[in-house]
């Protein structure tokens, strides 16, 4: 993985937000009473995880962490290391315990894995298309309810870099803050008053009076929300050099090189979480030796 690790990066606030989706996750399967009524308590199985495609891996320390939760003692073996590529037909995890815990758990495990999996695979699409270019990644806040946390630590895992995690990592004055307030400085100056010291401070700009008028403020960063190519470079220009800039909106693969190529410090996608397909891999149980 190329930066956090997944210890790092599930600690106190987003590990708690983790084990309350986990739990909820094997709460929404209630008992399995299909495996209950097939195999007893003392019945052992074994599992490989396989995937079924070529993919970015990322998930699979939630693997232990959803068999603790059976409650049973239960054996995993990981393979690989989130982060990595994998190519169609690797095992990337082996586990051993008790038929019914891993039975149970089955689903919750494939639908992290594939999930953020496919997070992790989509960003490092992305990321890519950026080599050689001086631009960085970002997500977005357009995550799955309940899965913030996962999800942005897949982005991690898939080369990008995380934009906020929470609405207090970074202050975004967008266009209903702005109009709420009467204006950008307005905005930003009653944003110095309230908090001290002030979290930073981004702007949200439509237009390039809107650019102009955030460039004279005490702000760090600029983001430049679905303009176009031409209004792009020419407010680029007016940013000055201790303001980072961000370019939002409507980018795709086919077109987010061209669009770094103006200069931004940063692309935002929201993409990257809301629209990544899954990754696929099978859970295949295997006869004990």
């Amino acid at each position: 993985m190329p930066t956090n690790t997944f210890e790092d990066f599930f600690q106190a606030e987003a590990r708690m937000f983790l084990l309350a989706t986990i739990r909820i996750a094997l709460a929404e399967d209630g008992s399995d009473l299909t495996s209950m009524g097939l195999f007893t308590e003392n019945d052992m199985a074994q599992a490989m995880i396989v995937a079924k495609q070529d993919t970015v891996v990322a998930g699979l320390p939630l693997i232990p962490m959803i068999l603790e939760f059976g409650g049973a003692e239960c054996q995993t073996h990981l393979n690989v290391d989130d982060g990595d590529k994998v190519s169609e037909g690797t095992m990337v995890a082996a586990l051993q315990g008790p038929a019914l815990q891993l039975l149970k758990a089955e689903r919750v495990i494939m639908n992290f894995l594939c999930h953020l999996s496919g997070v992790a695979n989509l960003t490092a699409r992305y990321v890519k298309e950026l080599e050689g270019t001086n631009t960085q990644l970002l997500d977005t806040r357009k995550t799955l309810p309940g899965l913030r946390f996962p999800e942005k630590y897949a982005v991690l895992a898939g080369g990008a870099k995380n934009h906020r995690l929470t609405l207090s990592d970074m202050l975004m004055l967008k266009d209903n803050h702005i109009d709420r307030a009467g204006g950008i400085t307005q905005a930003v100056d009653a944003l110095l008053r309230a908090h001290s010291p002030c979290p930073p401070i981004e702007v949200e700009c439509r237009t390039l009076e809107e650019v102009e008028e955030a460039s004279q403020c005490e702000i760090q960063r600029i983001m430049l929300d679905n303009m176009d190519t031409e209004t792009t470079k020419t407010a680029l220009g007016i940013i000055p050099d201790t303001i980072e800039t961000e370019i939002s909106g409507n980018i795709s693969l086919e077109n987010i090189r061209s669009v770094a190529e103006l200069g931004p410090n940063y692309i935002s996608v929201g993409k990257l979480t809301h629209s990544a397909p899954v990754s696929d891999f099978s859970m295949q149980f295997i006869p004990l030796a």
